[in-house]
C-alpha cells in the first residue's frame, strides 16, 4: 500500500468553492506527482425532463465546461502540475463522478467544493459532494471556502 496518490480527480462546476479545491488539488498533485483529472458534468437531468431527449453535445453548457477546464489545466501546468486530463461528461454529477469516472481514470482521490452552483439540488436532494463521500471506493476531500482562508490570513498577520 502506498500513501501517494497518483490519480487525482477534481469536480468543477465555475463555483468559488470549486475553485477553492482546485487549488488544493494542484497542490497535492504537485507534491505527489499525480496525474490531475478534471471534470465537468454538464446536468443533463433538468433538460431531459422539459425535452424528453439528452442535450446537444454542442449546447452552451458543453461549451462553458470546455472552455473553463482548458482555463484550469492551463493555470495547473503553470503551477508545476505534470500532466493533466480534462474531461466534460452528461449526466448526473453524483453518478458520473463518483462511479464512471473515477473508475474510468483509476482515481485514489476525488477532490470537491462542499458546496457548488446548484443549492436547489442541495436543499432538495442532498450535495454532490455528500453522495461522492458516500458512493466512492476511493479517498475524498469535500473542500470548504471561506472560514479557513480567513483563519489562515490571521495566522499569518500573527506570527
Amino acid at each position: 500500500m502506498t500513501l501517494k496518490y497518483k490519480q487525482i480527480l477534481i469536480a468543477v462546476d465555475g463555483s468559488d468553492g470549486a475553485h477553492y479545491a482546485f487549488r488544493k488539488s494542484v497542490e497535492i498533485a504537485k507534491r505527489n506527482n499525480a496525474v490531475l483529472n478534471l471534470i465537468y458534468v454538464v446536468d443533463t437531468r433538468s433538460s431531459m425532463v422539459m425535452t424528453k431527449r439528452i442535450p446537444d453535445p454542442t449546447n452552451a453548457f458543453t461549451e462553458y465546461g470546455k472552455e473553463l477546464l482548458e482555463d484550469y489545466k492551463k493555470e495547473a501546468l503553470e503551477t508545476g502540475v505534470l500532466e493533466v486530463k480534462t474531461f466534460v461528461a452528461p449526466g448526473s454529477p453524483k453518478t458520473v463522478i463518483s462511479h464512471e469516472y473515477a473508475k474510468r481514470v483509476n482515481a485514489d482521490l476525488i477532490v470537491c467544493g462542499a458546496q457548488g452552483l446548484n443549492a436547489l439540488e442541495h436543499f432538495f436532494m442532498g450535495s454532490v459532494s455528500e453522495h461522492i463521500v458516500r458512493s466512492s471506493s476511493c479517498d475524498v476531500l469535500v473542500v470548504r471556502k471561506g472560514d479557513s482562508e480567513k483563519a489562515e490570513g490571521q495566522i499569518k498577520t500573527e506570527l
